[in-house]
């Protein structure tokens, strides 16, 4: 993964609550295997209309929203069904991370396993930013080694996070990342306890 330590950058605000995972992505999509390509498709039902007409009144189909990589949402953002695929849907469309007062614990767990942040702020930051946002070119910089969020104008708010959470996504480990690290003991392990010959599947 991707390490994530400082990011900043322009922010679109989606002032809606309990974003579910089927508007982040719907299931006609998530046919695919691989985690690429689903950016196209999200929130795809507010996007387009019934014929696949653009909704050009949409946040994100909003010129001045275009190349934004932080995204600011209401509350109990990323709720309903488990799918990874609506994390791996925002990462692909360019986004670094959501900020909101609340998210779903899967989505949360998914979000981290993908080094994707979720950054949570309290009801009243969270309006602050989407009001800061509503102006054009509005960024912010999420400074994950100081679990801070702030801008050029004053903001300044501190956030909390897991610490073993913190620790991988700042050092851009995933699961397998994290078994990686043990390698050699991996190894050591394997040699001084060899399979018996007749679980040897090597030809």
């Amino acid at each position: 993964m991707k390490p994530f330590t400082v990011h900043r950058g322009g922010v679109a605000p989606l002032d809606r609550v309990n974003v579910d995972t089927d508007q982040i992505i719907p299931k006609q999509f998530l046919k695919r295997i691989e985690k690429t390509g689903f950016g196209q498709f999200l929130f795809y039902d507010w996007r387009f209309g019934p014929e696949g007409k653009k909704n050009s009144d949409f946040v994100l189909d909003q010129p001045h929203y275009g190349g934004a990589t932080i995204l600011v949402a209401g509350k109990n953002f990323g709720c309903g069904s488990s799918r990874e695929h609506a994390v791996w849907a925002l990462a692909d469309f360019g986004f670094r991370a959501v900020i909101s007062s609340s998210f779903a614990d899967i989505f949360a767990n998914n979000s981290a396993k993908n080094g994707f942040l979720t950054v949570r702020l309290s009801d009243n930051e969270i309006s602050q930013l989407m009001r800061h946002a509503a102006e054009s070119g509005y960024e912010l910089t999420i400074d994950l080694e100081q679990c801070e969020v702030r801008d050029d104008h004053g903001f300044r708010a501190k956030f909390p996070i897991d610490e073993f959470v913190r620790h991988c996504l700042l050092n851009g480990l995933d699961d397998i990342g994290l078994t990686l690290q043990h390698e050699s003991e991996i190894a050591d392990y394997e040699a001084r306890h060899p399979l018996p010959a007749a679980l040897d599947f090597n030809p």
